[in-house]
Formats: C-alpha cells, structure tokens, sequence
C-alpha cells in the first residue's frame, strides 16, 4: 500500500499492486488493473519510488544489494 494525495490536499492509501499506469496529463493520474483512475498530487518518479519502496517491503524485488567495497566479498 502507498500513501497518496488527492489534489484537495486529502491523503488516501492506494494498493501499489493494483497500478497498472503512471500518467501524467499534467496531473499524476494512477490506474489500476481494475479501470479505476486516480489523479494525485505526487509526480510520477515520486509514485515509482513508493511502489519500489512498498514492493521490497513486501519482498517482491528480492533483496537489495548494498553497494560499496566493503560490501563486496
């Protein structure tokens, strides 16, 4: 789930599973898998961001892999 807001400033929380699209019209509109659309205040790259953040949550990308020398063995 990721948190979103309307363009009337009021939050809502929007199953990331179910976004089919990211559009932006000017708007960000969402759609999910179901036809249902969605216009919300945050761009597209901040919406990517909350859906990768949620699908590793969730642990649907696998592990993420650190980074750096220190981290390598």
């Amino acid at each position: 789930m990721i948190n979103v807001t309307r363009l009337n400033g009021k939050p809502y929380i929007i199953n990331a599973i179910y976004i089919e699209t990211i559009e932006s019209f000017p708007d960000t509109t969402i759609t999910l898998s179901n036809g249902h659309k969605y216009v919300v205040k945050e761009t597209e790259e901040e919406i990517v961001q909350l859906v990768n953040k949620f699908y590793q949550t969730v642990n649907l990308l696998g592990v993420q892999q650190l980074e750096g020398p220190e981290h390598e063995k």
